[in-house]
């Protein structure tokens, strides 16, 4: 496996026969709680970040080599979804005061991203269908990760309010 192959199927999660994009989720989200427990917020934002732009042009690069668009093995761009949920998330667990609010933005961030990246409304899909290249591959899956962490701002929120 070459080491763009194991990049873009984040350390070969995206080689899953089923479900190859939430299996990518799944093993992208460990990763992203000992960052950001260990190395803190700012480090999973920047590496974030960084996955981000360089996801973008090695994706480039894959498709101009295959002719494939958004092949299902690749899923970097889930990796960097899940992560910002997760960030929003946890920013706002920390500040709630009933018990297990970390552990419930872990869950619900997974579950509201994923909830994004299938579903692909509004402007998700509109760059899930338009934009093309890796820009159009990861794009959507950042908006996703957006949208997932504010919905799961408003669940943690909402429970807060039962508390």
């Amino acid at each position: 496996m070459t080491l763009q192959k194991l990049f873009l199927t984040f350390g070969g999660a995206g080689l899953s026969p089923k479900a190859p994009g939430t299996v990518g989720t799944l093993a992208s989200l460990p990763v992203g709680i000992a960052i950001l427990y260990y190395l803190g917020l700012e480090t999973l934002f920047t590496l974030t970040i960084a996955i981000t732009v360089i996801g973008i042009i090695e994706i480039n690069k894959y498709e101009t080599a295959t002719g494939i668009h958004d092949h299902q093995q690749i899923v970097i761009d889930e990796a960097v979804g899940m992560w910002l949920s997760l960030m929003i998330a946890h920013s706002t667990a920390i500040t709630m005061g009933y018990p297990y609010a970390e552990i419930l933005a872990i869950i619900f961030s997974f579950a509201a991203f994923r909830l994004f990246d299938i579903w692909k409304p509004s402007t998700i899909g509109w760059i899930d269908r338009e934009l093309q290249g890796g820009l159009g591959v990861m794009l959507d899956d950042v908006l996703a990760g957006v949208a997932g962490g504010f919905l799961t701002v408003l669940i943690l929120m909402g429970i807060g309010k039962l508390f």
